[in-house]
């Protein structure tokens, strides 16, 4: 979660031995309290924090502790795990930018390339594209494996080489995230569009908000703007996921309320969940307001108390024309919340699924206070799908495959786009034929 390739925030603190050790205990508690696999803190585990301890406890500086746990952690190998300190605001590409990259082999060596630059992002309004190949940040060269980091509320200069095979330098002026936990900046949520043929485009860039009230209502009324459309392509590309809101988006695929999975804690994993499932509470509407969100916590409030898992289940929003021609276009960024609508697409036959595999990350997760200002957030739970698959670890393959090609974007064709076109096409000339 965190790198040092924004060492020029050093972190405003000054830690003791006897910190550095209180603060170590403290995450390895939390972990073995509340992480969600504890089959994971095996041998190796504590065999992997005896061999980090001495470089965490022997830490010169804050930054150097906090990457020294940061590199611990990586050996658990799982998604919605890292630690950070509360006065930090630094952020990966996709939180700061609004961008997500892969690595490949370039002119210039071993580089990352942007993959997807979400409109209304920092990125995006500087005319970052995809395919651009990014060189340096600030001035300091970048190369794979390092990641970037970009420091909230700063300008970060950032050197690309563009479609036009020319090194330019764009000065990004990186916001302020809105809350104190949560480091990202939105970018434009919804896009739509018309494609000939009576083919809608819905783009949906993430669902912020634990309910998400807001980007439900955008996502409907977005929806009802195409019209009467005859099918429906929803592009989840680079789509890190969110809360809730994705509810609505299943809501779309299907007239009915279709049970679509939960997150479970460590401590309710029972080997009767099959029957057990059947008594969980059913979350199946989204409110229209937030001023419903009181009524709908004290609804479910004896629920998260006694901490029994809420099952989703889309909203039965009645029939849609598009229904039975809907294509989700992913790609290896696509996570969380998104990959619940992928895989409730997948279970239900509800649409086909074109593009690279998703990301294979989806858990619940929490923050806890480990000491001096330090926060570890830790996955404290499951998702589990209707039908029991467990997503976490396991991307979902698509039904049809089209890597993502960064020369071909650098040239300005999107061949993931073009394909899922044209499969749209073929099944209504097909469906056509057959009335």
């Amino acid at each position: 979660m965190t790198t040092n390739s924004a060492s020029n925030t050093a972190l405003p603190i000054q830690l003791s031995a006897k910190d550095r050790h209180i603060i170590l205990d403290n995450v390895l508690h939390a972990l073995q309290k509340r992480f969600y696999s504890p089959e994971n803190l095996n041998e190796d585990w504590r065999a992997a924090v005896e061999r980090h301890r001495p470089l965490i406890e022997g830490s010169p500086t804050a930054d150097a502790f906090e990457q020294a746990i940061s590199d611990l952690l990586t050996e658990l190998h799982t998604s919605h795990l890292g630690f950070f300190h509360r006065s930090a605001r630094r952020a990966s590409s996709r939180a700061a930018l609004s961008a997500t990259y892969l690595a490949d082999d370039t002119p210039y060596g071993k580089r990352w390339i942007f993959q997807d630059v979400h409109s209304g992002g920092a990125a995006s309004i500087v005319g970052i594209e995809p395919g651009d190949i990014l060189l340096s940040v600030d001035g300091r060269e970048i190369t794979p494996p390092e990641h970037p980091v970009f420091v909230m509320g700063k300008q970060t200069s950032i050197e690309i080489v563009g479609n036009d095979e020319q090194r330019c330098t764009v000065s990004v002026d990186v916001g302020r995230p809105k809350g104190k936990k949560l480091h990202f900046i939105q970018p434009t949520l919804i896009e739509t569009r018309h494609i000939d043929g009576g083919l809608g485009y819905l783009k949906v860039a993430m669902f912020p908000g634990m309910v998400g009230v807001e980007v439900a209502n955008a996502i409907s009324s977005a929806v009802k703007e195409l019209g009467a459309i005859e099918s429906l392509m929803i592009d989840l590309r680079g789509n890190t996921g969110g809360g809730v809101g994705a509810l609505r988006v299943m809501s779309l695929l299907t007239p009915e309320k279709i049970p679509v999975g939960f997150a479970l804690d460590r401590r309710r994993v029972t080997k009767n969940l099959e029957s057990e499932k059947l008594t969980f509470p059913r979350f199946s509407r989204i409110p229209v307001s937030t001023k419903a969100l009181w009524p709908l916590a004290l609804k479910f409030a004896p629920a998260m108390l006694a901490r029994k898992p809420i099952v989703l289940q889309s909203e039965g929003l009645g029939k849609k024309p598009f229904h039975g021609r809907v294509v989700l276009l992913v790609n290896r960024h696509t996570a969380s919340a998104a990959e619940m609508i992928v895989a409730f697409a997948r279970e239900n036959q509800l649409a086909t699924i074109i593009g690279e595999e998703t990301a294979g990350r989806l858990l619940s997760a929490t923050s806890v206070k480990v000491g001096k200002g330090f926060r570890l957030a830790l996955p404290t739970g499951a998702y589990y799908t209707w039908a029991g698959t467990i997503l976490e670890g396991t991307p979902i393959t698509p039904d049809q495959i089209v890597e993502f090609d960064w020369r071909d974007r650098r040239g300005g064709r999107d061949r993931q786009l073009e394909y899922a076109i044209d499969h749209i096409r073929s099944v209504v000339v097909m469906n056509s034929m057959r009335q």
